[in-house]
């Protein structure tokens, strides 16, 4: 990626465990001239192939001039004589100078793809110098971030925009000593991470809520056999946290002390644009907060106008900000359809959000994730920290199921913690527990245990296709799915789930 940088090169990392299709749609629509892979990775400890799902989508598209591999694992490979060429082979036999070249701030630095809710994925479009900025800045001023003494580490993959701001350009412009981890938390065993921050005196952690989630899961004994105290502050991304996961996290990672950050940004925005600031923000357990200093976000209602605080619309950002996406990748009209013509002058993120009465934004997760019930609009996230407030409950992920009477009914399917027993009476205590905490209206109308969630591999819960289950239809797209066996066994269950009625 650097290397790319520097000679003006924009590059697309694709994330690893993506399909022969997705990589091959990606190769096409940023008309790459040269891929470059590995043999393989490791995973789990063993060895997985990576060459054939690159040679299979390269066979498909007309450009693409070299595939450059590494060699990693040392497994066999095919071989393509002209068009494949070794790293090893190639790199060895340079100088090792290299004269760098001045490029323009706003020279293209790299095109990231995002899926899509309708359609392909979209190429999202950094430029150089104010990505650069705002990755710097947000690096520092969020995480507080001491070069000469913290050790920090974000568990995201490279290949998401998490990996590239606060793995790759961030930390790496900001002088930071940082961890960088290949395998999954629970490889060798379910102390992976904890292992990792008690070895490397890990200070500071950026982790996402579906980990974090995981680990409350298997349970307080697993951390508490590791020395955490090197750790100062802790950060969460990726989605809203609830609150019951967020007090989790400072508890049995941060010894009660650590200001953790929630931070909010996407893809498109390139860094980090709302959160807490340690040492400086009174903290709110599941809230994301101020802007930034610097940034400019409200919440709207749908005239557009600002709503007051207490009151729940869109989040909108009202100033350009240095790291903002200059386009989608040769599609501008998609571009201003997709994020500027919902409310003029604004961009609009897509994610709802409401102001509590001191005027902090929280966020609600994405619009097409609020649910419309009887005239009322719940979000997903309310009801699934609902939920997961419930000691029976590890995750929830919840959804809105078309329904006669009430517009949408709320469908909530629950991952149970390790002591919890699946038994008749639970499913009626949930719901109550719901009404209890958010009001009668929120009830789920139905509650399925399942032994596990359809995930995207950048730990995204896929409610589409539990939308989809759950008004029996059949499945959209699972090709980003990490484990698609997973839809199989929900869709099986589903017919003997109980209802209220």
């Amino acid at each position: 990626m650097l290397a790319c940088a520097r000679i003006g090169a924009a590059h697309s990392v694709v994330f690893g465990g993506f399909s022969a299709d997705a990589l091959a749609t990606r190769i096409q629509d940023a008309d790459a001239k040269v891929v470059i892979t590995s043999d393989g990775g490791y995973r789990r400890g063993k060895p997985s192939a990576l060459k054939p799902a690159v040679d299979e989508a390269v066979a498909r598209v007309d450009d693409v001039r070299h595939v450059l591999v590494v060699r990693r694992t040392g497994q066999e490979v095919a071989w393509t004589e002209g068009r494949d060429v070794w790293w090893h082979e190639v790199v060895d036999r340079q100088p090792a100078e290299h004269t760098p070249e001045a490029f323009d701030a706003e020279h293209p630095l790299f095109i990231l793809y995002t899926s899509g809710t309708t359609g392909k994925p979209k190429g999202i479009l950094h430029t150089s110098g104010g990505y650069l900025t705002q990755t710097a800045y947000t690096h520092h001023a969020v995480f507080d971030l001491k070069p000469e003494t913290d050790v920090y580490w974000c568990t995201a993959d490279v290949g998401w925009v998490t990996g590239h701001s606060y793995i790759v350009y961030g930390p790496l412009a900001n002088g930071a000593t940082q961890v960088m981890y290949e395998g999954t938390p629970d490889t060798p065993h379910q102390g992976r991470f904890w292992e990792i921050v008690q070895k490397y005196g890990v200070s500071i952690l950026y982790t996402a809520p579906t980990a974090i989630r995981t680990f409350m899961k298997w349970g307080d004994e697993i951390p508490a056999k590791f020395d955490l105290s090197s750790l100062r502050v802790l950060g969460s991304v990726g989605e809203p946290i609830n609150p019951e996961a967020w007090i989790w996290y400072r508890k049995n990672i941060g010894a009660d002390t650590t200001p953790v950050v929630d931070t909010w940004w996407q893809t498109e925005t390139g860094a980090m644009m709302i959160s807490p600031l340690p040492g400086v923000t009174a903290a709110k357990p599941g809230s994301a907060q101020t802007p930034l200093p610097g940034i400019s976000a409200t919440v709207v209602d749908d005239e557009a106008n600002e709503v007051p605080n207490g009151g729940g619309g869109y989040l909108v950002l009202t100033e350009p900000w240095p790291s903002m996406l200059r386009t989608i990748w040769g599609d501008d009209q998609r571009f201003i359809d997709t994020y500027w013509s919902r409310f003029e002058g604004k961009y609009f993120a897509g994610d709802g959000a409401k102001k509590d009465d001191d005027g902090d934004i929280w966020l609600l997760g994405r619009v097409d994730d609020v649910m419309l019930v009887s005239g009322h609009n719940i979000s997903t996230t309310e009801v699934e920290s609902a939920l997961v407030s419930h000691p029976s409950v590890a995750e929830a992920a919840v959804v809105g199921a078309t329904d006669e009477t009430t517009g949408q009914a709320i469908v909530a399917f629950v991952i149970l913690r390790g002591t919890a027993a699946e038994s008749e009476d639970l499913a009626g205590e949930l719901r109550n527990h719901v009404g209890a905490t958010l009001g009668p209206i929120a009830k789920p109308k139905r509650v399925l245990p399942v032994a596990e969630l359809p995930k995207t591999r950048s730990g995204k819960i896929m409610r589409r296709l539990l939308r989809d289950v759950a008004e029996n239809r059949q499945l959209g797209d699972v090709t980003t799915l990490t484990d698609s066996t997973v839809m199989d066994l929900i869709q099986a269950k589903l017919p003997s789930a109980p209802s209220e009625d």
